[in-house]
């Protein structure tokens, strides 16, 4: 039976597959030559980065899985060992063609003069500032570290680039056995170096820090001949294993199993193309790695090429145009936020409206004497959130300031530490969270004392407090001052901050609790409604679909007539357009400029429709193990304008591709209608607002 028989043979796709499916997804736009030649550049290194993280901690889990001796098929058919096995299949296909597009796109960098060159290759003028460049800045860095029976393998840390060194010495019988030392690439020091320019030349030209490394090696082990030099790179399990339960100070459990992360076991090792056997053999030995192994022709890990295409200066031509976020309307004309919150709800949409929004919302609290408390969630937050000096300030104002920091925001909890310990110092309350969950719920809250009695200001969004990301993700939020979300907020914070019993939302969704049940509630009633003969209709915009009882729900709502119409960015373990299964339901996913990033659900319910916004992906871990939140909007022209925002993603014929019941994607085809780019479309209406009017 041929792969896509047998994967048809299941109801469901495989959410590791899926993932996979998606990371191509992402190289296609690298390969896409409509495609600004920078922000392909990007897209190359976006591929790694994502591959760097499914590696480390999806890929390490199925290898915790094989080491145990764990065989039972999860849902989707697969067994650790088969699955496993499937993914580094594809994986090697996929890295093998970034690779191929690298090439592709460094000769189309050349055209625009911007060169990378060998050392062999420069002129005797930029040898010696090189040389001076080595001698000057890296040498002292550099450490060379020699393996044998006196000096163990030193620690190699995750996804750091090193150089395997084979030597000898003068007068030795080249079949003897060869010298065997590693060095590190130095990471704080630009990996691409500046080359001075030839004569009346106005090129760009750069050479790689292990190029220069590798042509001076000499110096770092006089007295011995170098035999060969290979880049290698090891990727390390970076999950954490918390001990919640049993942990005194949660802040000071996470900071040890961050240290204990750099020993993670051995996941994935990436080596140079022609590296010496023998070099490979040491290093296959040390990890205890036999599989895995990406044989890589050309620099190990591309990352480093996002600095470079932001770092470029006189290339406008070769990125997108900037955007300039709108400031919204509705909030533009006014001095006090409040009063207009008073008055009406606001939408939005971010990166096409500004997040100043967001920040002035926070900083005007944290100024008004009127306020008396300030509640907020914070997941990830930017190096240097103005949203965290203003907290600082209203906790020193005398407010009563509650943060509720999620350390275990995977690879954010360093800073997210720093940050809690910020707070703290001025006088916030911090809190990180219930036991065993992580607080992913959006949410800010505003306690303000007015002529009337006390007034609550709740912001609800589908994406982090993050200044920086809010310039490069889709996300809505919500203003609003609606009395009843400001009495579930109330009850939300309540819960996650002191012992309260299970509120019984009159709004609100809440992970883990009643979300997934609402959901489930709300789709049922779609296929109720199809059944007798009412409108029903889902559609539905997240990021990733996997939880097995989410997807059985909706294929019974296909089976009763309900149309579900589902964008989800990017993995899916529902297998769409199966007859007599799930002939009802299109999936579609958009990658493009910005990260597609807002959860948005449409609920046709009876020709009365509902729209809510949510934290959550239809994932078993936002349904489960997370707090999550789900809000409705209740004002009809916001809904109107949501609704629009999930037409346009749905029509995109640019920048859209289609799941097909194989688990394979297609290219979303316009057929007689104009080009729709979701994402352009949106830049090109000089306000949003204008969308709910469209509809």
């Amino acid at each position: 039976m041929n792969t896509v028989a047998r994967e048809t043979a299941n109801n469901y796709l495989n959410r590791d597959l899926s993932w996979v499916e998606f990371n191509w997804r992402v190289l296609e736009e690298a390969q896409d030559p409509t495609t600004p030649l920078l922000e392909r550049v990007k897209f190359l290194s976006i591929v790694s980065s994502n591959l760097d993280e499914f590696m480390s901690v999806r890929v390490a889990g199925i290898k915790d899985q094989l080491k145990a001796g764990y065989t039972k098929k999860d849902f989707t058919g697969y067994t650790p060992a088969g699955l496993f096995k499937r993914i580094m299949k594809r994986s090697a296909k996929m890295v093998g063609e970034q690779y191929k597009t690298f090439r592709d796109i460094v000769r189309q960098l050349a055209k625009e003069d911007i060169l990378f060159s060998d050392y062999e290759d420069l002129n005797q003028t930029q040898r010696k500032a090189m040389d001076e460049y080595y001698h000057e800045i890296v040498f002292p860095v550099l450490t060379p570290m020699a393996v044998d029976q006196a000096r163990p393998f030193p620690l190699v840390h995750t996804q750091a680039l090193y150089l395997a060194v084979l030597l000898m010495k003068e007068g030795d019988d080249p079949e003897d056995e060869p010298y065997f030392a590693i060095v590190q690439v130095p990471s704080n020091l630009s990996r691409y170096i500046p080359i001075p320019g030839r004569t009346n030349s106005k090129k760009h030209e750069f050479i790689l820090m292990e190029e220069l490394i590798e042509h001076h090696i000499q110096t770092l082990f006089s007295g011995y001949i170098p035999l060969s030099v290979h880049g290698f790179r090891l990727t390390r399990n970076a999950d954490l294993s918390l001990n919640e339960e049993g942990a005194e100070d949660l802040l000071e459990e996470i900071e040890t199993q961050l240290r204990k992360r750099r020993w993670g076991d051995p996941v994935r090792l990436e080596v140079q193309k022609g590296i010496h056997p023998y070099a490979l053999t040491q290093l296959m030995e040390e990890f205890e790695i036999s599989e895995n192994i990406f044989e890589i022709d050309g620099p190990l890990d591309l990352t480093y090429f996002m600095k470079l295409a932001g770092s470029l200066q006189g290339y406008e031509h070769l990125r997108y145009k900037p955007i300039e976020p709108e400031y919204p309307a509705e909030l533009d004309d006014t001095d006090d936020l409040f009063q207009k919150l008073r008055q009406q709800d606001v939408l939005v949409y971010h990166p096409y409206e500004s997040f100043d929004a967001v920040t002035d919302f926070v900083c005007q609290a944290a100024y008004d004497p009127q306020v008396l408390a300030i509640k907020m969630t914070l997941y990830r937050v930017s190096g240097n959130s103005p949203l965290i000096q203003a907290l600082a300030r209203a906790a020193e104002s005398g407010k009563q300031v509650t943060v509720v920091v999620e350390l275990k925001a995977r690879f954010d909890e360093e800073r997210n530490i720093a940050w809690a310990r910020k707070l703290e110092q001025s006088g916030c309350h911090v809190v990180y969270g219930l036991v065993g969950l992580k607080t992913h719920a959006k949410i800010t809250l505003v306690v303000r004392q007015e002529a009337d009695g006390l007034r609550r200001y709740v912001h609800v969004g589908t994406g982090n407090y993050n200044d920086n990301t809010a310039k490069l993700y889709t996300d809505v939020g919500l203003f609003t001052s609606h009395k009843v979300i400001g009495e579930d907020a109330s009850a939300l914070f309540n819960e996650v901050t002191g012992y309260s019993a299970p509120h019984n939302w009159k709004a609100f969704g809440v992970a883990p609790t009643d979300m997934k049940d609402k959901l489930f509630e709300k789709i049922r009633r779609e296929a109720k409604h199809a059944a007798e003969g009412k409108p029903a209709r889902i559609i539905a915009k997240f990021n990733a679909l996997s939880n097995q009882d989410m997807v059985d729900v909706l294929y019974e709502a296909s089976q009763a007539g309900v149309k579900i119409d589902l964008v989800v960015r990017g993995v899916c373990c529902l297998r769409p357009g199966v007859p007599g299964l799930s002939e009802h339901i299109t999936v579609r996913s958009v990658v493009d400029r910005f990260l597609e990033h807002s959860r948005i659900f449409y609920f046709e319910n009876g020709g009365e429709p509902e729209v809510y916004i949510a934290s959550a992906d239809w994932m078993t871990r936002n349904l489960t193990r997370r707090v999550e939140l789900m809000c409705p909007v209740v004002d009809k022209n916001i809904q109107q304008s949501l609704i629009r925002i999930l037409q346009l993603s749905w029509e995109d014929n640019v920048k859209a591709r289609q799941l097909m019941p194989s688990g394979l994607y297609e290219r979303v085809k316009a057929s007689g209608e104009p080009p729709l780019r979701s994402q352009f479309e949106a830049m090109r209406i000089s306000s949003w607002k204008a969308l709910a009017q469209e509809v």
